[in-house]
C-alpha cells in the first residue's frame, strides 16, 4: 500500500483586499503544478491578504473565493487547502477549507484570534478541532496564530488501539517577518512534541500595514528536521512528500506517546 502523499506549498505575495488579482495570481501559479501532486496548500486569507475589515469586502464575503476553490479543485483534480474571510449567517470567520475534487469539503474556523491585529472585533472564533484524512494519513488543520497555542494542537495516543489523533499538522499563515524567530522555533516544537510532520505555508511581500513577510514555507519531520523549504522572500511553488511509513517508524522506535499527559481537548 502506498503511504506517501505529494504536496505542493504555494508561497505567494498577496494583493491587499483585491480578490480578482489574487485569484488570477493563483490561477497562474497553479498552472505548472505537477500531475502527481495530491494536495495544494495556499496561505492564510489567500484571496484578500490578512484583512479584518469586512465592510470593505464584496458581499457575501468569501463567496467568490469559495467558488474558485470549488472549481479549481475540480479542474486540477487535487485537494486544495487555504483559508478565506468567510461570511455565514451574519458571522464572519477566518475559515480554512479542505476542498476535494468531487466538490465535498471540510472546514476549520481559526480558534485563536489575533487580538493585537483586532481580528477578534469582527471575526468569530472557531470551537471545533478538525482532523481530515487522505488515503491513510490524518491532517490537523490550523491557522497562523494557532501555532502559539500547543494545547489545541496536542496529539493523543491510544495504547489500546495503537492509534494517534493525527499524523500531520498544516498551518497556513500571514505571519510577519519581524516575529520570524517565534514561528521558526515553534514549528519544530510542534513537530517534536506531537511526533507529527508539520507543514507551514506563509505569504511573502509587504502588506498594506507595511508589515514584511519572508514566508519561510517548509515541511518539518517528526524529529524536528526541515526536509523541504521555500527560499525566503520568494514567490514559489515547492514540493514535498509526506511518508506515513517514516512517521510510524519513529513512533514505533520511540513511543513517547505512552507517557503523554492525558486530558480532553474540545
Amino acid at each position: 500500500m502506498d503511504n506517501t502523499i505529494k504536496i505542493a506549498l504555494v508561497q505567494a505575495d498577496l494583493y491587499w483586499e483585491d480578490i480578482q488579482k489574487n485569484l488570477q495570481k493563483f490561477d497562474r501559479l497553479l498552472q505548472g503544478i505537477t500531475t502527481d501532486t495530491e494536495i495544494i496548500i495556499l496561505p492564510e486569507m489567500f484571496a484578500t491578504a490578512f484583512t479584518v475589515d469586512t465592510e470593505r469586502q464584496e458581499k457575501p464575503v468569501g463567496k467568490r473565493a469559495f467558488k474558485w476553490l470549488l472549481e479549481k479543485a475540480k479542474e486540477l483534480q487535487k485537494i486544495i487547502v487555504g483559508s478565506i474571510l468567510f461570511e455565514e449567517e451574519g458571522e464572519y470567520y477566518n475559515r480554512m477549507f479542505w476542498m476535494r475534487p468531487n466538490g465535498t469539503y471540510e472546514y476549520y474556523d481559526k480558534r485563536h484570534l489575533f487580538q493585537m491585529g483586532n481580528e477578534h472585533h469582527t471575526i468569530t472564533a472557531g470551537n471545533r478541532r478538525v482532523i481530515v484524512s487522505h488515503k491513510n494519513t490524518r491532517f490537523l488543520l490550523q491557522v497562523c496564530y494557532d501555532l502559539r497555542f500547543p494545547v489545541a494542537a496536542k496529539n493523543r495516543y491510544n495504547p489500546q488501539s495503537d492509534k494517534y489523533d493525527y499524523d500531520v499538522i498544516i498551518y497556513v499563515a500571514n505571519w510577519p517577518e519581524v516575529r520570524k524567530q517565534a514561528y521558526m522555533t515553534l514549528l519544530k516544537a510542534r513537530a517534536i512534541e506531537n511526533q507529527a510532520y508539520v507543514v507551514w505555508v506563509n505569504r511573502v511581500g509587504v502588506d498594506a500595514k507595511n508589515q514584511g513577510h519572508s514566508g519561510d514555507s517548509q515541511v518539518i519531520n517528526t524529529m524536528g528536521q526541515v526536509i523541504t523549504h521555500v527560499q525566503a522572500n520568494q514567490e514559489e511553488v515547492c514540493y514535498a512528500t509526506i511518508n506515513l511509513d517514516e512517521i510510524n517508524k519513529v513512533r514505533t522506535g520511540f513511543k513517547v506517546g505512552l507517557d503523554w499527559d492525558s486530558f480532553e481537548i474540545l
